[in-house]
């Protein structure tokens, strides 16, 4: 294993609906069919868990992240020993950080004790947004009040560690609308903020009413403008960027997904899951059916794998480290894009003198284009 340390993800492809702008790997019950129990589905993540510890030990488990889908459709008793089987497989660090995603609405205040006593350290919500009409057009079930006081739930339950997600360019969505979503999450008393821009994927319902002219497509001048406000916002509030899309009180930081954008090893368990061990990358079988009907008979849920080249390494090393705030070494990109990056105001001249290459404000709202010249 890697010396940066070793994350497990579990996917748990539940959702009591579809929200119109997600094309994860999530089900409702009627697109579920047979052969597939969210009953059942504790036991057949730990039978996955068996033959991993066949194929692998890692000797230790840094971070564990439960995703989704809506992790919280589960039982905190079956999320309870799903860790539990994570820790007597492979044995979790003491300080582990253990994180579950969770709709507003799927948690109250025992479930939270629940999760909190079965070892969950951080709890990361779907808000979204503040705003009623926003929430409709991206098809979300709670109300705009529900996720501030999840997350102030969370925090009487015991988490020290509590996010909120927003997305931010939802046609309709005003600038006092999103400013009111930045407040909400700041008076939410919040370690860690996600903010991301829409992304409208093929195959989602939203691209369908885009297409249909029922909706504008979003506005890369307004996704800007917002991300200036939230970088304003939370700076004030006391939050760092550190990440793109990511800000975090001092030592909130979520060290699963740095674990990630560093280029650790981590095994996903679940349908879809992905994982990367040592420079090869693998995935399972999609569809939570086909997962359970290979577990049930002794078979690997592996469906594909690719040994990744250096150059993918590298490429991906940049493409992921440019993103931080602690940056990437000169030395790792190609000189002639980061000296045009530079001229551009893309970069920081410190960290640039000092070796680095830091974004500036101004390089994080156009990072892709920065990432695109530096390969």
């Amino acid at each position: 294993m890697g010396g940066r340390g070793f994350a497990v993800y579990v996917h748990v492809p539940f959702c009591a609906s579809r929200c119109g702008y997600c094309d994860f790997n999530t089900y409702t019950a009627s697109e579920l069919g047979g052969g597939a129990s969210r009953d059942e589905y504790a036991d057949t993540v730990l039978r996955e868990l068996e033959l991993a510890a066949k194929v692998i030990q890692p000797g230790r488990v840094d971070t564990v992240f439960v995703g989704g889908g809506t992790p919280t459709l589960l039982t905190a008793k079956d999320l309870g020993r799903i860790l539990e089987g994570i820790d007597r497989t492979w044995g979790l660090t003491a300080g582990a950080e253990v994180t579950t995603e969770a709709n507003p609405e799927s948690v109250d205040v025992a479930y939270l004790s629940d999760l909190k006593t079965a070892g969950f350290t951080r709890i990361s919500l779907g808000m979204q947004s503040s705003a009623e009409h926003v929430l409709r057009v991206l098809d979300r079930k709670h109300t705009a009040g529900r996720a501030p006081q999840a997350a102030q739930e969370a925090r009487q339950a015991g988490f020290e560690h509590v996010n909120l997600d927003l997305i931010y360019g939802t046609p309709g969505e005003t600038p006092d609308d999103f400013a009111r979503s930045l407040r909400t999450v700041v008076d939410a008393g919040v370690d860690h903020v996600s903010a991301y821009a829409l992304i409208v994927e093929d195959g989602t319902r939203m691209a369908t009413r885009m297409r249909r002219g029922e909706l504008p497509y979003p506005s890369d001048d307004v996704a800007a403008d917002r991300y200036l406000a939230a970088e304003e916002a939370l700076t004030a509030a006391g939050f760092q960027w550190y990440e793109v899309s990511n800000w975090a009180k001092s030592g909130g930081e979520c060290r699963h997904n740095l674990l990630y954008w560093t280029g650790a090893d981590w095994w996903g368990l679940g349908p879809g899951a992905h994982s990367h061990v040592g420079g090869v990358r693998w995935w399972n079988v999609k569809h939570p059916s086909a997962y359970a009907n290979r577990l049930n008979d002794g078979v690997s849920p592996g469906h594909g794998r690719e040994l990744l080249t250096d150059e993918d390494r590298h490429v991906e090393d940049v493409m992921l480290r440019v993103r931080l705030r602690e940056g990437i070494g000169l030395d790792r990109v190609d000189p002639g894009g980061a000296a045009r990056a530079l001229g551009d105001g893309l970069l920081d001249p410190a960290a640039y003198a000092a070796g680095r290459l830091v974004l500036t404000l101004r390089g994080r709202l156009l990072a892709d284009a920065v990432i695109r010249d530096l390969v």
